[in-house]
């Protein structure tokens, strides 16, 4: 079933707050494989300019789509079942620290079918609970068969 065209345009309410710690973006940088110490080291993070440790470039798809819940929306028609990753990039005003208390507002910004797919891109504004933005993320994701 096509997911839902009246969805593109429609933002979500601010996510609950997220904090960002540096345990978590030891773990997030684990994952990924990079060792790189501004990620893991408060000194090596400081010698480098920063205040603290920051988190790797695609830390922020950690919390920036689940915060909404456009996604989730059962009149978009999304089957979480058959979704998979199609791309995603981030721009940024500057870089996720340790400390950030961030949230983000997700916009659905294009659903177009492909083939049996339906792609559907979505645009998350995250900033800081005080209003300072911090970064874009842009994520396309995959209905496999949704287009039928």
């Amino acid at each position: 079933m096509a997911l839902n065209r009246d969805f593109v345009g429609r933002a979500s309410a601010p996510s609950s707050p997220y904090e960002v710690s540096r345990v978590k973006i030891k773990e997030f940088a684990t994952a990924i494989g990079d060792d790189n110490p501004i990620y893991r080291d408060r000194q090596a993070a400081q010698a480098a300019g920063h205040p603290d440790v920051i988190a790797p470039p695609t830390f922020p798809i950690v919390f920036s789509l689940i915060g909404g819940t456009i996604l989730s929306d059962p009149e978009l028609g999304l089957n979480l079942a058959m979704v998979v990753h199609g791309e995603q990039r981030f721009e940024y005003r500057r870089p996720i620290r340790a400390g950030d208390e961030l949230v983000s507002v997700s916009t659905v910004t294009d659903i177009r079918s492909v083939g049996r797919n339906e792609l559907i891109t979505v645009k998350s504004d995250v900033s800081t609970v005080d209003g300072e933005p911090v970064c874009t993320t842009y994520n396309t994701i995959v209905e496999r068969g949704g287009a039928g």
